[in-house]
């Protein structure tokens, strides 16, 4: 049976999300009409975000010590919260049972999507057994993922380590991995040239604690780089030079002592740049928050915030035929109330979903 519903608003329309006041028609879950109408609506219909780089196993653990507190200020230490295998992440990982894993990463899944959620990527840890544990909380979810695994054994020999990523790539969209800093290059490269040669996507943290590890990950040619937080405009010209993309993660580089990612220096540095939430130990999987903070904080054109948000992921993450309200193009929105007690009176919907949009300001996401 053919499904098939009119939904009318201010419209955020295409690729330069022009303000269409109108409607939209979705005919089994695709856009086949944008058109201008006067309309009484005051509802919002907006792409859903891409959260372009997330760890959801991470669920278990939402309130960590970040940690030792000195004169009233708290000493934080990235590498002991985050870096394999013996980071505070990776010890409270391998101690939870499978069933308690599971659930956190549903609510998080379900907390994507009451946010406004279509599709993330996840670093998953824990090896195959990781990635099928994730596949299976994903059931019954219309949410998209991107799974980039990572090998549980980073230490064991060769041909086993080898083995494991071949196995991994079987069942995941690509791999993940935590640092140049943290493998032997040889070994990095080689696993690297598994996924390429198997036409999966290749992802690496760089620049996040240090920029020290920044070139090594540009030698492996990555599909994705993650944080460059510590990135300088030298690096940055790399990066742009061979037309790699980047995912910042600015709340949580900031909770970690990481510091801010030179956001705007990549911009004009003509890098794609995305936004992920990152670690769930760390930081909710709202991503208003990151807007919010991208706007206020970072100082960055409210447009410009947005798009990196929404399309700028699915861009990224290939989601053929996801991001913009535009025909032919899959149905995922987000349609907010525009008449909420904290919406109400905006003249500019994209300034103020930006700066001061919330999840209670959704009225339905349809994905």
């Amino acid at each position: 049976m053919v499904s098939e519903q009119t939904i009318h608003g201010t419209i955020l329309y295409g690729p330069e999300l022009e303000l269409i006041e109108g409607y939209m028609v979705i005919r089994d879950g695709i856009i086949t009409e944008v058109a201008g109408e006067r309309t009484d609506s005051k509802n919002i219909i907006a792409p859903c975000f891409v959260n372009a780089h997330t760890h959801i196993g991470d669920s278990v653990i939402k309130d960590p010590v970040l940690g030792k507190c000195v004169d009233h200020y708290v000493e934080r230490d990235l590498g002991s919260l985050v870096q394999p295998p013996h980071g505070l992440k990776h010890r409270v990982l391998e101690a939870t049972p499978r069933d308690e894993l599971m659930e956190g990463m549903r609510r998080s899944v379900t907390d994507m999507i009451q946010t406004g959620t279509c599709a993330f990527a996840d670093f998953r840890e824990g090896g195959i057994e990781g990635i099928l544990a994730l596949k299976e909380a994903l059931q019954g979810f219309e949410i998209e993922c991107r799974i980039l695994g990572r090998p549980k054994r980073i230490n064991a020999g060769y041909d086993e380590l080898c083995s494991e990523v071949e196995r991994i790539l079987m069942d995941a969209d690509g791999l993940g991995m935590s640092g140049a800093n943290d493998m032997d290059m040889h070994i990095l490269g080689t696993i690297g040239d598994i996924a390429k040669s198997k036409q999966k996507i290749l992802a690496i943290h760089a620049g996040e604690d240090c920029r020290g590890d920044i070139e090594k990950a540009l030698s492996l040619d990555p599909d994705i780089l993650i944080h460059l937080t510590k990135a300088d405009r030298n690096d940055l010209k790399k990066v742009a030079d061979v037309g790699i993309p980047a995912v910042v993660c600015p709340r949580s580089n900031f909770i970690t002592g990481a510091g801010m990612a030179p956001v705007r220096d990549m911009l004009n540095s003509g890098i794609d740049v995305a936004v992920g939430t990152d670690n769930v130990m760390l930081n909710s999987v709202n991503m208003f928050s990151e807007m919010e903070f991208l706007s206020k904080i970072f100082g960055l054109e409210d447009r410009q915030v947005f798009i990196m948000c929404t399309l700028m992921g699915a861009a990224i993450l290939g989601l053929d035929k996801t991001g913009a309200i535009i025909e032919r193009n899959r149905a995922k929105v987000m349609i907010l109330n525009g008449n909420s007690c904290n919406l109400a009176g905006i003249k500019n919907p994209i300034n103020s979903i930006v700066r001061r949009g919330r999840p209670d300001d959704i009225l339905s996401v349809i994905i």
